[in-house]
């Protein structure tokens, strides 16, 4: 029940910032004790773009449709087509998420392996 309550959380924190987030799984990882696997598809509206945050997690981004531009702290920025992946680690705070057009929507699939009952994504803020 909490990791509904907090992918539900997560996923009304992404929606308030206009991205429609659709969980596909969360799955316990009996091999890797205190784990969870989550698998998500995330569709950006135009323009779209998040604030800094992290997952304290791993997290592997796949593109499925579109553009999105991605960079996290003290890393390269990259903007990545249908096709293309992209690597955040646990302690990355990822800066830029946005998709990169300003006409069409973007897809993205995430996979993460995080600590479980542990929230899917959280604010950082940046002074």
């Amino acid at each position: 029940m909490r990791v509904i309550i907090l992918l539900l959380a997560a996923t009304l924190t992404l929606a308030a910032q206009g991205a429609a987030v659709a969980q596909l799984l969360t799955k316990d990882l009996p091999e890797f004790p205190g784990k969870e696997a989550t698998m998500l598809t995330i569709t950006l509206p135009p323009g779209h773009a998040s604030t800094p945050h992290r997952h304290h997690a791993h997290v592997f981004v796949y593109v499925l449709e579109g553009s999105v531009v991605m960079q996290v702290a003290r890393g390269e920025q990259k903007q990545l087509g249908p096709g293309e992946t992209f690597y955040e680690n646990p302690s990355d705070i990822h800066t830029v998420s946005r998709n990169a057009s300003p006409t069409k929507p973007a897809k993205i699939l995430v996979m993460m392996l995080k600590d479980k009952g542990k929230p899917v994504t959280e604010p950082v803020n940046r002074k």
